[in-house]
């Protein structure tokens, strides 16, 4: 029975998809000029890919992958002081697994972990913390890598481990908010975007309304569109409907899970830990106030303050074009190293290693 159901279930999703698809194509028809459709979320480039959506739209209706994907845009530097922090026996570094093979410099974390460095995969910050109370004479640092979503359980680790008078857990942060990146890809004439598929899970902590500034001054339209093949289309279908109509504004397909508001408590854990910083995009260069970064009276949990880390000037591989990929100019096939030099067992760049990496979803799904 249960089998039964889930192909039935399977069976009216795809039915549902084709008949938007059939849509798409009368409503392009109509268009005056071909529109550019930016995605700024790794798992709907992930489903994008995945189920071969792009293959379902007409010509004139083209999906361009933007950078969200957070450990993709961890600058090279963030590794090298990640791997930096391993140096000393003493220290425990933790992180969530798709950090562990991003390449630095020289190393990487799984390279030092293979050379006897205490390095884990935790599934919550709070893993660090409690590590941290189960071993007092070690020190725990957490890499702290994320948008607006991860940040606030990033946040309330810190507040756990101040309330319980914690002295050997830390946060090397690189917590980056997405609106501002948005602003920036939107004014460069290259791109030539015609609206926004909005991030999911960004979007249930900043609400819909973080991007009303955007779609009123750059009069683009944004949708925020859940993650299944139907939801993706469906947001196609919003967006060229705003702009067969002449609207640019902000809609919500995902409304079974975000709100205009988004999650106030969340931004407030945010608001009490973090305060803005610029910070260092990789592909897009240090934008101001993008950054999240830990402030002065929790300034004993931040690694950067707490450590004494040696760390090399940082060395990208020129022959590495994942910058241009995040930026939404070079498609992963454009890349010389792509499916070549750069895989997933042996990347180059941080977008063929992260499970929401263009290159990654490219590789596993597009060739």
């Amino acid at each position: 029975m249960k089998h039964s159901m889930k192909f039935q279930d399977e069976f009216r999703d795809r039915e549902l998809v084709q008949n938007m698809a059939g849509n798409i194509r009368r409503m392009a028809k109509r268009l005056k000029a071909p529109v550019n459709f930016m995605e700024v979320c790794g798992t709907h480039t992930m489903s994008i890919y995945q189920y071969g959506i792009r293959s379902l739209l007409p010509e004139n209706v083209r999906l361009i992958s933007g950078p969200g994907c957070p450990v993709c845009v961890t600058p090279i530097g963030y590794v090298d002081k990640a791997v930096a922090c391993t140096a000393d026996p003493r220290n425990i570094v933790t992180t969530f697994g798709d950090m562990l093979r991003v390449p630095g410099s020289r190393s990487s974390l799984m390279e030092e972990r293979a050379q006897g460095a205490d390095v884990r995969i935790v599934y919550s910050p709070l893993d660090a913390v409690s590590l941290a109370k189960n071993n007092p004479e070690r020190r725990v640092v957490f890499l702290g890598v994320g948008f607006e979503t991860t940040t606030p359980a990033v946040a309330a680790a810190i507040l756990s481990a101040a309330q319980t008078g914690l002295t050997n857990f830390s946060v090397l942060a690189s917590h980056k908010t997405i609106p501002i990146p948005m602003e920036l890809l939107t004014s460069d004439p290259e791109l030539g975007l015609s609206g926004y598929l909005c991030p999911a899970h960004v979007s249930t902590v900043i609400g819909g309304a973080a991007y009303s500034p955007l779609a009123e001054k750059y009069h683009i339209p944004c949708v925020v569109t859940g993650f299944e093949p139907a939801d993706v289309m469906q947001g196609i279908e919003m967006l060229l409907a705003q702009i067969l109509s002449s609207k640019n504004k902000v809609e919500i397909q995902y409304s079974r899970a975000v709100s205009w508001e988004g999650n106030p408590k969340a931004r407030t854990v945010i608001a009490q830990v973090f305060e803005p910083c610029d910070t260092d995009w990789r592909g897009l260069g240090v934008l101001p106030g993008t950054g999240m970064a830990i402030r002065a009276e929790y300034a004993g949990f931040d690694a950067e303050q707490v450590l004494t880390l040696d760390v090399p000037e940082a060395v990208e591989n020129p022959a590495c074009l994942c910058g241009e990929v995040l930026k939404g100019k070079l498609a992963p096939f454009g890349c010389p190293l792509f499916a070549k030099v750069c895989t997933p067992e042996s990347p180059v760049g941080a977008c063929m290693v992260s499970s929401e990496g263009t290159c990654a979803a490219a590789y596993k799904y597009g060739r």
